[in-house]
């Protein structure tokens, strides 16, 4: 498996800073996005850290970048707005890389609301890690009404979002799956192999449906 260095162009012509990890035989393909970068937010943070590793070495090419003004990445903080472009290059990068397999966004926190928001013809689902649903209102994303399938991964006890009020959001969405990670906060600290699983396992439902 190796893994390399990627930048990632944005529609309004920023630079993303981001890291490609490519198994040796891939049947599935997943781009990352992280929390928030006010709050410490980057590419390691832990949860997009453990995705990264666990998807990748379970075949699964994997894409994680760091939005725009974090790390080595150009432009500033805007609020979840400019960032749906960063996502949207992510994944037409990715896409352009591994046509012909499956390919998810899975974003953690505020990067799991910015994902919902993005549409692109690449995509074959979306993988919500606690959601906020607040960052980018439920109203402006496009998972919600669209039917291609999707994951919405929740924490137990959630201090930014409580599951059951995420859950009754969500509920009315098409062809959504609703998995709450027991013992788990926002963080998942404890929890992120756990979270692999969940991802891991509905992704190969997308690969290999019944």
């Amino acid at each position: 498996m190796a893994i390399e260095p990627l930048s990632v162009e944005t529609s309004d012509g920023l630079v993303l800073e981001g890291q490609l990890s490519t198994p040796d035989d891939p049947w599935a393909a997943v781009v990352l996005a992280h929390p928030h970068p006010q709050f410490g937010g980057d590419m390691h943070s832990i949860v997009t850290g453990t995705l990264f590793s666990a998807l990748a070495e379970a075949g699964v090419v994997a894409l994680r970048f760091n939005f725009r003004g974090v790390g080595h990445s150009q432009g500033a903080l805007d609020e979840g707005r400019g960032e749906r472009r960063d996502v949207a290059a992510a994944v037409d990068t990715l896409g352009r890389i591994t046509e012909g397999l499956p390919l998810v966004v899975s974003g953690w926190s505020f990067g799991g609301d910015v994902s919902l928001a993005v549409d692109d013809p690449h995509l074959t689902g979306w993988a919500a890690v606690a959601p906020p649903l607040r960052i980018v209102d439920p109203s402006e994303m496009v998972a919600p009404t669209d039917p291609r399938p999707k994951l919405v991964v929740l924490a137990a006890h959630d201090q930014f979002r409580p599951a059951r009020e995420a859950g009754q959001i969500v509920a009315g969405w098409p062809n959504t799956q609703v998995t709450i990670v027991e013992g788990a906060d926002h963080f998942f600290v404890g929890r992120t192999e756990r979270v692999s699983e969940v991802v891991l396992g509905w992704m190969r439902s997308l690969a290999q449906p019944a």
